[in-house]
């Protein structure tokens, strides 16, 4: 897809996200629209081989073993993936529409009863630990296909990426894979931080300071970058630059705001975990849906 293309997907992705919060009365909204876009970006720009491939009974799918990974390490923000499997063809509408329902299948966190989900997470602080394991096992995998006179391809048969948090920086286990990612050069690691500076308790530098994040993550041993996740344009620029060959694990410092795209919750604490009300749900939608309308003008989507 084209940037174009992204843009207008993630605002459909972002006014579905709206009005099923909405309707389930429940929901991590505002980390849920800072991380959108960079989901987008990954599920329909970046990783290979999710084409959904319903089994013959129709009981969830069956994906290729030389898929791209990804873990929602941050999983309070799970409402945004499912709109993605959605848009992906992993999940039907119907089934969306249940979230908040008795008897759903989708929870307030990812797990492996969804279709399109690797694992289940949410306890803060375990997924790149997951994404480590992940990698390492595609490094294994590797050598074991290859003739043993024959040295290691350089290319990944699949990577693996983490969705982290900002505020969960403050759990000791990531740091422990940050070390294991850097002594296994996991260059088929992709790590994110989306960096929209609020969590539960506040901001992230008044709970438990993080910055210079950059440089702590640097002295890891990983290779790091920053980038705007609020620009479909940067996103894609920094995803197509990643070398998978480097020797080192990636971390993206992924900069967004909180509620980013309704502007009412731009950057306020308290829609960390908010529930709309009937006329804010409406005030959401249709300030989404006017920018869906000016960017369809322009995109064949």
């Amino acid at each position: 897809m084209s940037v174009k293309e992204l843009e207008l997907l993630a605002e459909k992705n972002r006014k579905r996200l709206v009005e099923v919060v909405y309707a389930a009365k429940a929901g991590h909204i505002g980390g849920d629209l800072s991380c959108l876009n960079v989901m987008t970006a990954l599920y329909f720009h970046v990783m290979k081989g999710l084409t959904p491939n319903p089994t013959p009974r129709g009981e969830g799918n069956i994906m290729a073993a030389d898929r791209d990974r990804f873990v929602l390490s941050k999983g309070h923000c799970v409402e945004a993936l499912y709109v993605t499997l959605e848009a992906k063809g992993f999940l039907a509408p119907e089934v969306l529409d249940t979230l908040g329902k008795f008897g759903s299948i989708l929870s307030g966190h990812p797990t492996i009863e969804v279709p399109g989900i690797e694992v289940n997470s949410g306890a803060l602080g375990h997924g790149l630990s997951i994404g480590v394991g992940m990698a390492i096992a595609e490094k294994m995998n590797r050598n074991a296909y290859l003739n043993p006179t024959t040295p290691t391809s350089p290319t990944p048969t699949y990577r693996t990426f983490v969705l982290m948090g900002d505020g969960e920086q403050g759990e000791g286990s990531i740091y422990e894979a940050a070390m294991a990612g850097n002594k296994y050069q996991l260059d088929n690691l992709v790590a994110i931080i989306d960096r929209n500076h609020l969590q539960i308790s506040g901001d992230t530098e008044d709970v438990m300071p993080i910055d210079s994040i950059k440089k702590r993550w640097g002295a890891f041993g990983w290779d790091v970058v920053e980038m705007n996740g609020d620009s479909m344009e940067d996103i894609v620029k920094t995803f197509d630059a990643i070398d998978y060959t480097n020797g080192k694990p990636h971390l993206i410092i992924s900069n967004t705001t909180k509620g980013k795209g309704v502007s009412f919750m731009e950057g306020i604490a308290k829609w960390h975990h908010g529930v709309l009300n009937e006329e804010q749900c409406k005030a959401a939608v249709a300030e989404i849906s006017d920018r869906i309308e000016k960017l369809s003008l322009n995109t064949k989507l």
